[in-house]
């Protein structure tokens, strides 16, 4: 059975950045609170948890260590009220997040009606929402018809989203707006992460994807994989695997969401040869 890995499977630099920034805030304060999972990979923030990288709910939780705002991104309101507390802030928010947030303030100074393209509820979509004055999240193409009509409107998406999900979006609401300007702020690493599921799942009998249930990117690029090949399939590390999956096969393709860390992927990779080697 011949196993192909995709290129840039895993950690993405934010995340990586974002994990690392996590364990040495951790090592040099002797412990730090993280508010809310820095990424979406529970065994990644048990880990932490088992250097002194310890999850609180709100800022009423942090006590003589620093707090680290993650890489997703955290809302303006408690960015002012954690320096109105003088508390000392580590910021790992991805770069490419930071971003957005600039593009979204760009947008509103314009007069525009902002529209979020994200899922709703997730944390960075709260995040970009708070950079700005009464903005609309739009998750799928359907919820766009009960829009009203809007004369100067300005888009953004979670970085990510699927490009086919922002285009389908992006086609109904050009029914709703006179002047439209849309920013795409879909991250290149999730670019390049669709871009070769798309590839493994055509090339390859049977696709995994590693990573964490809770994690967005992880499960979008599992959707597209399913779309274009029915035997994809999404495991947390590699005891989630099956072995009726692989009967007769003779190529699988793996990759892995942005917030995976490599020796899950290369778990799942030695378990797959070893059902080989049996």
């Amino acid at each position: 059975m011949t196993v192909t890995v995709a290129r840039h499977a895993g950690y993405c630099f934010g995340v990586r950045d974002a994990v690392t920034i996590a364990l040495d805030a951790a090592t040099q304060y002797d412990g730090v609170y993280m508010l809310g999972d820095v990424v979406h990979n529970e065994e990644v923030v048990r880990k932490l948890d088992d250097v002194g990288a310890q999850v609180v709910k709100n800022l009423d939780d942090v006590q003589d260590r620093p707090i680290l705002f993650r890489a997703h991104g955290t809302p303006v309101e408690i960015w002012e009220e954690a320096k109105r507390r003088n508390l000392r802030i580590i910021d790992a928010t991805c770069p490419l997040v930071t971003q957005i947030h600039h593009e979204v303030e760009e947008l509103e100074s314009e007069g525009r009606q902002i529209i979020i393209i994200g899922d709703h509820g997730h944390d960075e979509v709260v995040g970009i929402a708070s950079h700005v004055k009464a903005p609309i999240v739009v998750s799928k193409p359907d919820e766009v018809d009960g829009l009203r009509k809007m004369r100067k409107v300005g888009v953004v998406s979670q970085s990510t989203q699927t490009i086919e999900n922002v285009q389908a979006i992006l086609a109904r609401l050009l029914m709703k707006g006179l002047d439209i300007r849309f920013i795409n702020t879909i991250c290149f690493p999730t670019k390049q992460n669709q871009s070769e599921v798309k590839d493994l799942a055509v090339a390859n009998e049977v696709v995994i994807i590693v990573g964490s249930f809770t994690s967005a990117n992880t499960k979008r690029l599992a959707q597209i994989a399913q779309s274009l090949n029915p035997r994809s399939y999404q495991v947390a590390s590699h005891t989630d695997l099956r072995r009726e999956w692989f009967d007769g096969v003779e190529t699988v393709g793996v990759t892995a969401g942005a917030s995976t860390p490599d020796h899950l992927i290369e778990g799942v990779v030695a378990a797959l040869q070893g059902m080989e080697e049996r």
